[in-house]
């Protein structure tokens, strides 16, 4: 990957971020009084495009991540590496790789260096299972895969994957049960493009995350998921497969998940019986 033009290579001695012309693609400006945030030069009108010379660097590095230089649970290039590859001061790096670290993208492993980010590790993984047992501690249930078949897009669903009606669309119905109680009954639809391959029995054969699974064997990794989460009733197909009563309360959870490059790839609609278990969302 190429360098930043020369423009924004003018560190600061005390490792703060350098200012300089954002890249392509870079967010909104920062105020300029905030700390660390870039400035136009001199006599040249600020950009609506500007920003931070660190979420620059940032979006460089999620660029590497996105093309598969350093691929899931690998080691990325030193600070110092980072520093002089992109011509800019290490503290610059350092406040990007905080970034990534806090979005669970990379983690830093003391006396060992920073790490691509993987499924199966916890900090990322149980960012994506909510569902808390009322006892005990978090942990995935097992997989009981109903239906995977590949079929259209229906237009709905087309429209929260950002692709045409009728584009394939990978559908699986599984329900996953927690000390031998069915607790979720989710509908998972999947790019058809991503996911050349999948099966039904690749998948009950698979121990482990789902979204690992993925990853691993799809190179589709996500990163970050919206949700509407609300109480319905279920309904008599519902009831059967998670052994309630037709008109017990559920919770509905329906999600996307995105990869790189904020591209929506999942729909997730799962039924929730949380008799034993709640729904946790941390804050911050």
């Amino acid at each position: 990957m190429s360098s930043l033009p020369t423009s924004l290579t003018a560190a600061a001695a005390n490792g703060t971020p350098e200012s300089g012309a954002p890249l392509s693609g870079a967010g909104t400006q920062s105020p300029s009084n905030t700390p660390g945030a870039s400035v136009a030069p001199a006599g040249v009108s600020p950009s609506p495009t500007f920003s931070p010379l660190y979420q620059q660097i940032k979006a460089l590095i999620m660029q590497s991540l996105q093309t598969g230089e350093w691929k899931p649970g690998e080691m990325i290039p030193s600070e110092m590496d980072l520093a002089a590859r992109y011509k800019v001061s290490q503290g610059t790096v350092r406040k990007a790789i905080d970034e990534l670290a806090a979005d669970n993208l990379v983690a830093r492993r003391q006396g060992k260096g920073t790490f691509v980010t993987t499924h199966y590790e916890d900090v990322v993984k149980f960012r994506f299972l909510r569902l808390v047992p009322d006892e005990g501690e978090p942990h995935y249930g097992a997989s009981r895969v109903l239906e995977c078949k590949r079929l259209r897009a229906p237009a709905e669903i087309a429209r929260l994957l950002d692709i045409r009606t009728g584009d394939s669309v990978v559908q699986i119905r599984r329900v996953l049960t927690f000390s031998n109680e069915a607790t979720v009954l989710d509908e998972i639809w999947l790019l058809g493009a991503n996911f050349k391959g999948l099966t039904a029995e690749k998948l009950n054969e698979w121990k482990g995350p789902m979204y690992a699974l993925f990853e691993a064997e799809f190179g589709t990794r996500m990163i970050r998921a919206s949700e509407k989460i609300r109480a319905v009733a279920a309904d008599d197909t519902a009831a059967e497969l998670l052994s309630v009563e037709p008109g017990s309360p559920l919770l509905s959870v329906e999600r996307v998940s995105f990869t790189y490059g904020d591209r929506p790839v999942e729909v997730r609609r799962g039924l929730y019986v949380t008799t034993r278990h709640y729904y946790q969302n941390d804050l911050s």
